[in-house]
C-alpha cells in the first residue's frame, strides 16, 4: 500500500465523518502528525481544543487487543504511574470505532493531546535516558503488580515472534541489500540469540512491556517527561524495553553512554539482575535484526523509507562485532 496523497485524504476524510462519535465538529481542522505502523492525525476543535486521532493498520491488532492496551494505559493513569494520554471515549462511552477505508475496516481510538517534542539526539539524552530508565522501571513494577482484565490479549514478543518461525514484522533474510554472505551472518548471529535468549523465557524476566519507547515516542516539555504510543505494548522480557528504546540508534557511538544512564536509573527505582548488562547486550542485537526486516515489511512508510540498504549494512557490523563476542 502507497501512502500517496490521495491514501492519506481518504484516511483523513474517514476521520472526518467519524468525528462526531466524539461530539468532535465535523469542520474540526485534522493535520496528519506521522504515517508508522498507523496514521495519526491531530484534530483541532473550537469547543474541546486538540485531540489525537490514531487510525490502525488493518489486519495487525484485533480490537479485543486495542481495548486490551487502553486498558493497562487507563490502570496506569489510575496509578499515577508515568504521564500518558488519556484515552478519549466516544459520546457512547466506548473507546474504539471503525471506519470503512474503500470496503476495509479500521479500528480508531483518540487521546487528549500532550505539549512536548520528542528528545533531539543532539540534547542531554543521557539525562532523559536515566529518566527513562526509572520510568521502565516503575512500568515493570505495575506489570508485575496489576491484575489484568478478564478477556485481555496482547502479542508475545519473544524469540520466536521476532527472529523465528512466526515473525510479526516479517522474516529479515529479505532485508534491503542483503546477499548471501550477509544472509548467512544474520543467520548465524540468530542461532546465537536463541541460544542465549532461552534461559531468560522465566517469569521474573518476562511480562508486559511497553516495547517501543523510542524517541518518536517520547515527549519532552520542560522537566516532563510523557509516554505515548502503546500500540506494540506486549509480553516480553522486561529489559528488552532498553532495546526498544534505542531503535534506530543501535549503531550510535553514544549508545553505551545511554546504556549507563539508562541502568543507573532503572537500579536507583528497582533491583536489575546481576546479568542485565548482558541482557541488554542480547536484546539490542535481536531488536535491530526485528528492526531491520520492519524495514521491509513496512517499506511504504517514511521512517522505512529513511533507512534503506545503509540500515541492513550497519545491521551487519554490529551483527560481525556481536559475534565476536559471543560467537
Amino acid at each position: 500500500m502507497l501512502y500517496d496523497e490521495t491514501f492519506l485524504s481518504r484516511l483523513e476524510n474517514g476521520v472526518r465523518a467519524a468525528l462526531p462519535r466524539w461530539g468532535v465538529a465535523r469542520d474540526a481542522q485534522v493535520k496528519l502528525l506521522t504515517i508508522s505502523e498507523n496514521a495519526t492525525f491531530r484534530v483541532t476543535d473550537k469547543a474541546l481544543g486538540n485531540l489525537v486521532f490514531r487510525v490502525h493498520r488493518p489486519g495487525y491488532h484485533s480490537r479485543a487487543e486495542i481495548a486490551s492496551e487502553l486498558a493497562w494505559i487507563e490502570a496506569l493513569r489510575a496509578d499515577a504511574v508515568v504521564t500518558t494520554p488519556r484515552p478519549i471515549p466516544l459520546m457512547d462511552g466506548s473507546l474504539i470505532a471503525d471506519i470503512d477505508d474503500d470496503g476495509i475496516t479500521r479500528h480508531v481510538v483518540a487521546f487528549e493531546f500532550l505539549p512536548g517534542s520528542e528528545p533531539a539526539e543532539g540534547e542531554d539524552l543521557a539525562a532523559w535516558f536515566r529518566h527513562l530508565g526509572a520510568i521502565h522501571a516503575r512500568l515493570h513494577a505495575h506489570a508485575r503488580s496489576w491484575t489484568r482484565p478478564e478477556g485481555f490479549t496482547r502479542k508475545v514478543w519473544n524469540f520466536e515472534s521476532t527472529l523465528g518461525d512466526k515473525p510479526l514484522w516479517g522474516d529479515f533474510r529479505a532485508a534491503l541489500g542483503l546477499d548471501a554472505a550477509g544472509r548467512a551472518l544474520l543467520e548465524r548471529t540468530a542461532a546465537v540469540l536463541k541460544e542465549k535468549l532461552a534461559p531468560l523465557d522465566r517469569p521474573e524476566s518476562f511480562g508486559l512491556v511497553h516495547a517501543d519507547l523510542r524517541l518518536a515516542n517520547l515527549l519532552v516539555d520542560g522537566e516532563r517527561l510523557a509516554l505515548i504510543d502503546f500500540d506494540d505494548c506486549g509480553f516480553s522480557w522486561f529489559l528488552y524495553d532498553f532495546a526498544a528504546a534505542i531503535s534506530f540508534l543501535e549503531h550510535e557511538p553514544y549508545v553505551p553512554v545511554l546504556k549507563a544512564a539508562w541502568l543507573e536509573g532503572y537500579a536507583a527505582a528497582a533491583p536489575l539482575p546481576a546479568d542485565a548488562e548482558a541482557q541488554l547486550d542480547l536484546f539490542v542485537m535481536l531488536r535491530r535484526i526485528l528492526l531491520t526486516a520492519w524495514v521491509v515489511s513496512h517499506a511504504e512508510t517514511p521512517t522505512a523509507q529513511s533507512m534503506g540498504v545503509s540500515y541492513t549494512q550497519g545491521t551487519l557490523t554490529l551483527a560481525e562485532a556481536f559475534l565476536a563476542r559471543h560467537g
